[in-house]
């Protein structure tokens, strides 16, 4: 904006140079005109004159230069020439030595018409003169204002100079003053030392009798004044190093303070010296322009008299001047709007600017944005990517389980005792419950097992009931224990649950284990039991997600 408004400026200067300069050619143009004019005028009146003294000197030369004559009427014309010669001899006397020259120029041409151009080129040269003498005239006056200028000058620096004189000796006046006034401090101090000094040893004198007084009348208590007085003389010490100091302080400032007034001194000569220099070159200018307004005066008496002519023409260029100063005038006031205009246009620029740089920052917050928002929409991708394959893989181990759960069921009905009929009448139950334990959905499980991690450190075993007493286990139940294990080495290969610890499991299935038969409780074991090493691999690969998460959200 600024660069705008700076090339605005300039063309409208230029704009305003060219008016002037076109201003300026008119008022020569109208000045070459009016000069033109008064040189028609001048040459017009000088021609009229000189075409009557022409006509007498060609009706005189005229008879000569006729052909063929008789020579009667030539000696009849010899008396008329005479006549005529003795007329012209008069007129030349009256119109001085340039008309004298002037006309034997003329009496050596032959035709009027050469006549006629010698005169105008005459005239020219005559006003050529009169415009050097006006341009010399010009050049004189500024020389003359020039002069003025400076003489105002050298009045202006006599009298600075004479201030700074009398400011200067004001300023030493006052530089004694506070010297006086330093050394009557300085003595008012010297005394106030001397009477706190005689105070003080009288006043340690006084201590020393009242000492001696104490040590006379308190025989015991000598080893307390000791110290009290070994105290008083350190403190002593102490006042008396200060006191030295002190002077020699006060040494150091007035050692100070003189070298302070001699180098005002020396200033004060150096000052006096400029002084007395810059009087002397006054007297020698003064003098000089003695001389020069002299001469100056000499001149303008001389331009005066050429005044008078020039205050004419003044007058006639004056009211060309108001004319054009009239049109100028209106050429300023369209120039005044034109400049409201380009204010008006600034401003909203400038609005305008704000606005987009307002809405460019708003445009790259928004890209920003935007890119956060695909950068996490990748990685959430990626993670609902590998949570769909261990949910399938997860689905597929509970199928076989469920399967394998089955045929151990199944194998059980087939291999009780009729001995153990009450336990042969709890089994079913048991089965029945685990059967609808199966047939929860995924999402109760998972919702169980988030419940788990949010609150790892409750202990479990509240929740479960306390455990029933072992039941005496057949031969068959050998078998099974050999089947668990199988089981607990295949769900090493899977991770369930990921988010439940280790004890949260083994709870869990000591409360599996408190409900169903022993029979039950080992088979509800092979679904739920995982070894501590998977459940420590899946909690460190969280703990480096949750990491990776916090890392990225710092980048």
């Amino acid at each position: 904006m600024f660069i705008n408004i700076c090339i605005t400026e300039k063309k409208q200067r230029t704009k305003q140079n060219k008016t002037k300069r076109k201003g300026q050619k008119k008022m020569e143009s109208c000045s070459q005109s009016v000069n033109r004019d008064t040189e028609a005028e001048v040459t017009h009146d000088l021609t009229e004159d000189l075409s009557q003294q022409l006509e007498d000197i060609i009706s005189t030369y005229q008879v000569s230069e006729q052909p063929g004559e008789a020579e009667d009427v030539e000696e009849e014309a010899v008396p008329d020439k005479n006549k005529d010669q003795k007329m012209e001899k008069k007129m030349l006397k009256a119109l001085g030595k340039e008309a004298m020259l002037l006309m034997q120029s003329l009496n050596k041409l032959g035709s009027p018409e050469q006549k006629l151009e010698a005169l105008i080129k005459k005239h020219a040269e005559l006003l050529e003169e009169h415009r050097s003498d006006q341009k010399q005239l010009k050049v004189l006056q500024k020389k003359l204002l020039q002069v003025l200028k400076e003489k105002d000058q050298l009045q202006s620096e006599h009298s600075r100079a004479v201030l700074a004189r009398s400011k200067l000796e004001g300023l030493c006046r006052e530089l004694q003053r506070h010297n006086k006034t330093l050394k009557e401090e300085t003595l008012q101090r010297c005394r106030e030392d001397d009477l706190k000094r005689k105070e003080i040893t009288t006043h340690f004198q006084s201590t020393l009798t009242d000492i001696q007084a104490q040590i006379e009348e308190h025989s015991s208590r000598n080893n307390k004044l000791c110290q009290e007085n070994s105290d008083l003389a350190e403190k002593l010490k102490d006042l008396i190093s200060k006191y030295d100091q002190r002077e020699a302080n006060l040494e150091k400032v007035f050692k100070h303070r003189d070298l302070q007034q001699k180098l005002l001194e020396t200033k004060l000569t150096q000052a006096n010296m400029m002084l007395k220099d810059a009087e002397e070159k006054h007297k020698l200018q003064k003098e000089h322009l003695l001389k020069q307004t002299a001469e100056a005066k000499i001149q303008v008496k001389i331009l005066k008299e050429q005044e008078t002519d020039m205050k004419a023409q003044l007058a006639v260029y004056s009211e060309k001047f108001d004319e054009f100063q009239g049109t100028v005038s209106k050429s300023h006031n369209v120039y005044a709007s034109f400049k409201q205009d380009m204010d008006k246009m600034a401003k909203k620029m400038k609005k305008l600017e704000k606005e987009a740089t307002a809405w460019k920052s708003r445009f790259d917050g928004c890209n920003k944005a935007v890119i956060d928002m695909v950068a996490d929409k990748a990685l959430k991708e990626k993670e609902f990517e590998l949570i769909t394959l261990k949910t399938q893989k997860l689905e597929n181990l509970c199928r076989a389980l469920q399967d394998e759960r089955k045929s151990l069921y199944q194998k059980l009905h087939g291999s009780q005792q009729p001995e153990a009929e009450d336990s042969a009448a709890a089994e079913p139950v048991n089965t029945e419950e685990t059967k609808e334990e199966v047939a929860v959905p995924k999402e109760e499980v998972t919702v169980s097992t988030e419940a788990v991690t949010q609150d790892p450190n409750v202990p479990i075993e509240s929740t479960c009931q306390s455990p029933a007493d072992p039941m005496p286990l057949t031969k068959e139940l050998a078998n099974l224990k050999a089947e668990k294990a199988r089981l607990q080495e295949l769900a090493t290969a899977f991770t369930i649950h990921r988010h439940m610890p280790p004890e949260a499991y083994e709870d869990s299935n000591s409360c599996a284990e408190s409900t169903d038969t022993t029979e039950g409780e080992q088979q509800v074991d092979t679904e739920f039991i995982f070894t501590e090493e998977t459940v420590t691999d899946t909690l460190s690969e969280e703990h480096q997600e949750l990491r990776d998460k916090d890392m990225q959200s710092v980048d």
